[in-house]
């Protein structure tokens, strides 16, 4: 074997260490999405933290600690993990949609709101930005409305 032979040999070797390490990673990811379909958000959070030894710049490692800090009703935690996923998102119309859905769950409205557009103007077309923006117009309408017809009550009273 000739040195050219070796350092082709040294290349392919890193080239299948990295395709290794991204089938590891990509593993990791569809396992803590099934954990987290299942409602396991604790054996999710243990998954994606492993992904995340990994590749601590993974996004959708990052989005799935704030679902499920966000399904155990961490909200803080959730918007923290929204926040840094958005740092190093390629689709960041989705972790602004995720945190206008943390500011609506905490009655946040103009937040959502702020997160919802935010979404909508990085893609236009992102139905779940549209859906939760939608949601968050009917329940600020719906708190007018109560509000209205409390002054109404109180007046009569």
């Amino acid at each position: 074997m000739d040195e050219k032979d070796i350092e082709e040999l040294q290349s392919l070797s890193s080239h299948m260490r990295r395709v290794s390490k991204k089938l590891k990673l990509l593993n990791l990811l569809r396992s803590a999405k099934e954990e987290y379909e299942s409602n396991n958000f604790e054996d999710c959070i243990k998954i994606c933290e492993k992904a995340l030894e990994q590749n601590p710049d993974n996004s959708a490692a990052l989005r799935g600690l704030g679902c499920s800090m966000q399904a155990l009703g961490e909200f803080g935690k959730a918007m923290e993990y929204y926040k840094k996923a958005l740092e190093f998102s390629d689709s960041k119309e989705i972790e602004y949609t995720l945190l206008g859905t943390v500011c609506y769950l905490e009655d946040n409205l103009e937040d959502a709101f702020k997160y919802y557009n935010l979404a909508l103007d990085l893609n236009e077309g992102y139905d779940p930005a549209y859906e939760g923006k939608n949601q968050a117009m009917l329940e600020h309408h719906l708190q007018i409305v109560d509000l209205q017809d409390s002054l109404i009550r109180n007046e009569f009273l």
